[in-house]
């Protein structure tokens, strides 16, 4: 986590790692295809989310092989304790302001990750998502009011991601509405 406690680039992947083994263990190369996977479909390839090994996370008892596959030449993997309370603190951490490639990665994995949070914090997360949403639709109304921007196509974007984040907001409302029931 960074210093300002929000989720940084590198946390992407153990993040990633740490909720696929939440759901099932999972053989080395098996976890590393579905990472890979996931991320470059949200993010793109990039250096920087290629940092965290798998490794790591054994080396810092995060995750570990299981009891019976400990000696096997790919156990499989599971999560510790330990790994189970580091992915619920980076499932609680905000999100910095959106823009990034980053941002959609860690948004997407919040959202693929979320069901692993107790129903309340989900409702939490999703609230905090649209905060972060209103935020960023107050952000983009601010620069839209300003004198310099005056620009036909300045403004229809503006416009348009504004419509997007509105959507996005509707969304989380009804997704909000669906973790109460």
């Amino acid at each position: 986590m960074s210093r300002d406690d929000f989720l940084v680039p590198a946390e992407a992947l153990r993040l990633a790692a740490l909720g696929l083994l939440a759901e099932a263990p999972r053989r080395y190369s098996e976890l590393a295809g579905e990472i890979r996977h996931f991320a470059s479909r949200i993010a793109g390839p990039s250096l920087e989310l290629m940092g965290t090994s798998v490794e790591l996370l054994r080396y810092e008892r995060l995750i570990e092989p299981g009891e019976d596959d400990a000696v096997a030449e790919e156990p499989l993997l599971r999560l510790t304790a330990a790994g189970r309370e580091m992915l619920l603190a980076l499932l609680r951490l905000p999100l910095k302001a959106p823009g990034s490639q980053f941002n959609r990665l860690f948004l997407a994995l919040k959202l693929r990750f979320l069901h692993l949070l107790p129903a309340a914090g989900q409702a939490e997360q999703i609230g905090l998502i649209s905060d972060w949403y209103r935020c960023e639709r107050e952000r983009l109304a601010e620069l839209r009011r300003h004198p310099a921007a005056n620009s036909a196509l300045l403004l229809a974007w503006l416009d348009q991601e504004t419509a997007q984040i509105d959507a996005r907001l509707a969304w989380l409302a009804e997704a909000a509405s669906a973790t109460r029931s």
